[in-house]
């Protein structure tokens, strides 16, 4: 059985930084390409970074400079380290992984940037 399961996630001050893990179950994880996507309220989920198998990362021009995106896959997770928070940030974020015609998700961690 396939499981993602994300942490770290909470209420943080405008200009804080939090970390996010997802740790993956039932799958071989060096093989597959794991991504962060967030869904604010109203909005459509979307990409805010991934990683390649190889170690290869993407981000949305929103985090560019404020978050970044690693793997171990040897304890077969993946992070997201948030820093520079904004109120923009504020959403629930989700995990993913990919590979081939294997698409797994994450059940979610709220986010929420706020004084």
């Amino acid at each position: 059985q396939v499981q993602l399961v994300e942490s770290g996630g909470g209420l943080v001050q405008p200009g804080g930084s939090l970390r996010l893990s997802c740790a993956a179950s039932g799958v071989i994880f060096s093989t597959y390409a794991m991504g962060w996507y967030r869904q604010a309220p109203g909005k459509q989920r979307e990409l805010v970074a991934g990683i390649t198998s190889s170690g290869t990362t993407n981000y949305a021009d929103s985090v560019k400079g404020r978050f970044t995106i690693s793997r171990d896959n040897a304890k077969n997770t993946v992070y997201l380290q948030m820093n520079s928070l904004k109120p923009e940030d504020t959403a629930v974020y989700y995990c993913n992984g990919l590979y081939s015609f294997y698409n797994y998700w994450g059940q979610g961690t709220q986010v929420t940037v706020s004084s």
